[in-house]
């Protein structure tokens, strides 16, 4: 890992725990139900900050990997397998298509994440309703859960890195896995989900592990009574949504490994769009039913991106670029949305518990 990359990754982690930090010890300090227009303004604010941070790639992309020439740019290239032509290009040039590229890749790779997020939304309020959560306590939850998930993505993401660039096969792997999971999706699309609070097996692993109080207490993840140390109903929560997204990072890390195997970039791109996720879970719980052809566009944002990993030579051979897959991103995104408000259920659909 070279300076350049070392700065630039300590400063972002510096920045995101801060963020997390006034977060949770400023803005939240105490818990309470989360208003739309609260969560509007978080929403706008992480999407805002995500295209801030796409532009200071776009113009000053350089700085992560720090090339001082030519040389470097084309040894970074061939190192994460990029699609960048630099023929006939001074070195100046070269650094200007360099760092486009650099942006174009982090903000195709957030869309898909940040569109991906919207189905782990769905199992996420199925969670809450199953467990009779309080609105007052999504937000403490959703906030260590995404903790949680920034821990475990970066192991994927720079596992999954390591492992494309030493085995390029591994690509084809998560290309037809990526394929699966979308047809699978797309099968399943009008699947009412169910949980089983009490059989679920995240329930009885925590309960064989730890002592469990039956009832919520508060917004406490843990309490001592009489010198003995219990567990809440809401840590188990925790722990189920944990489990989720580690679920949800198999769909989406490899999804985003199409557009670029930089794992800085990955990186990046996941954790602005996980952050917002959190606003946006607010924004859409209310709303997502009316979202008739979300799971279908997801579906084929999926198997889009399958495809993509398997034709990845041809596909390199014709042209095909990273801003035309930002663009067959976008139509499939906006097409299930507009499809959805165009043709919308003839009765409100509701997820169901049991």
């Amino acid at each position: 890992m070279a300076i350049h990359e070392i700065i630039s990754f300590i400063v972002f982690l510096l920045f995101i725990g801060l963020m997390l930090a006034l977060d949770l010890g400023v803005f939240n300090r105490k818990a309470h139900e989360v208003s739309l227009k609260e969560a509007l303004g978080w929403t706008v604010f992480w999407i805002a900050f995500s295209l801030v941070f796409y532009l200071m790639l776009f113009f000053y992309g350089d700085y992560l990997h720090g090339p001082q020439n030519i040389e470097d740019i084309k040894s970074i290239i061939a190192k994460y397998k990029q699609d960048i032509d630099l023929s006939g290009l001074n070195y100046e040039e070269a650094l200007i298509v360099y760092r486009h590229n650099l942006g174009l890749e982090y903000i195709t790779g957030y869309l898909i994440e940040y569109a991906l997020s919207v189905d782990n939304i769905f199992v996420i309020i199925l969670i809450f309703s199953a467990f009779n959560v309080r609105k007052e306590y999504y937000h403490k939850i959703l906030f260590w859960g995404i903790l949680g998930a920034i821990i475990m993505r970066f192991i994927f993401i720079f596992v999954g890195s390591a492992l494309i660039r030493q085995f390029f096969w591994v690509t084809y792997v998560f290309g037809a896995f990526l394929l699966y999971a979308g047809i699978k999706m797309f099968i399943n699309r009008n699947k009412v989900d169910k949980i089983e609070t009490n059989n679920h097996f995240i329930v009885r692993m925590v309960s064989r592990v730890f002592s469990v109080l039956p009832n919520y207490v508060g917004n406490k993840f843990f309490i001592r009574q009489q010198g003995k140390l219990f567990v809440t109903p809401l840590f188990i929560i925790l722990v189920i949504v944990e489990f989720t997204d580690l679920i949800f990072a198999v769909d989406s890390v490899p999804a985003i490994f199409s557009i670029t195997a930089d794992p800085y970039v990955v990186f990046f791109s996941n954790i602005f769009a996980i952050i917002g996720l959190r606003s946006l879970f607010f924004v859409l719980s209310s709303i997502l039913d009316k979202f008739r052809f979300l799971k279908s566009g997801l579906s084929l944002l999926l198997c889009f991106v399958g495809l993509k990993m398997l034709l990845h030579v041809y596909l390199k051979q014709i042209g095909f670029s990273t801003f035309h897959s930002l663009i067959v991103i976008a139509v499939i995104l906006v097409g299930s949305i507009l499809l959805s408000l165009i043709f919308p259920h003839s009765k409100s659909v509701t997820l169901k518990s049991k």
